[in-house]
């Protein structure tokens, strides 16, 4: 029998690849950096990629940049604003910074890791209820339906649809509300520990596992092996 009732998932980090997230011997966000250059018809060499890179990431440490990031997603327009002043302050050109923006903000445009699928469908092959809990400025559900695992998830729990983004414990009490059980009839799995860690404090049974850095990598049968899923549930994962 499961140790708990339900699981609730992070989704940046944990479900999908960060767009500005580290890359492999690459500058950090160069993906969707290089994606969106050429998309414009611009210069997507590496050179110009690590360009633009660096410049976000100085423009990230600014003591204003970071204040503005802090509550970015409790809303549409609050993330709007923190994006525009995190970009101006890099020296992105508006049409740029808007194609960039476009493409951070595509709920589609967002595969999944290798291993997500098999594991929402064996949490749910074992009785567990699924939430979604995002500090996100947009609606993610779309891309769940473009991978068909929407009906592995009974509720999701968006920041910018209710004014509060982690680590205050009130998503994490309203995404246990949403599921209908108890802080210690549930397990919280993401990748921040100032954010997603902070479900313990609601006392939340919480995993904590590495920020993807590519579709390829499988870590989620740590979720399984949490919840006590059978051995046989999880044969997927064993290479």
């Amino acid at each position: 029998m499961p140790f708990f009732d339900a699981v609730l998932l992070d989704w940046v980090g944990t479900l999908i690849v960060p767009k500005w997230g580290p890359a492999q011997a690459r500058p950090r966000g160069a993906l969707w950096i290089e994606r969106t250059l050429r998309q414009l018809g611009r210069d997507s060499s590496e050179a110009e990629v690590q360009r633009i890179s660096a410049a976000l990431v100085a423009a990230g440490k600014r003591p204003d940049v970071e204040r503005g990031w802090s509550r970015a997603d409790v809303s549409a327009a609050a993330h709007r604003d923190s994006y525009a002043r995190w970009a101006n302050a890099a020296g992105v050109d508006p049409v740029l910074a808007d194609e960039l923006y476009a493409a951070l903000s595509d709920a589609t445009d967002n595969p999944f890791a290798a291993d997500v699928e098999p594991t929402l469908a064996a949490l749910k092959a074992a009785g567990l209820k699924v939430a979604i809990i995002s500090d996100i400025h947009f609606d993610i559900r779309p891309g769940f339906v473009k991978a068909g695992l929407d009906g592995y998830v009974d509720s999701f729990v968006l920041s910018f649809e209710h004014g509060v983004c982690k680590p205050d414990p009130a998503l994490f009490r309203l995404a246990l509300d949403r599921l209908g059980v108890q802080p210690g009839e549930a397990l919280m799995v993401g990748d921040r520990s100032g954010y997603d860690g902070a479900a313990v404090e609601t006392g939340i049974a919480t995993l904590l596992v590495p920020p993807l850095t590519q579709v390829t990598e499988e870590r989620l049968h740590l979720v399984l092996a949490a919840c006590g899923i059978p051995a046989r549930l999880t044969a997927s994962f064993v290479k």
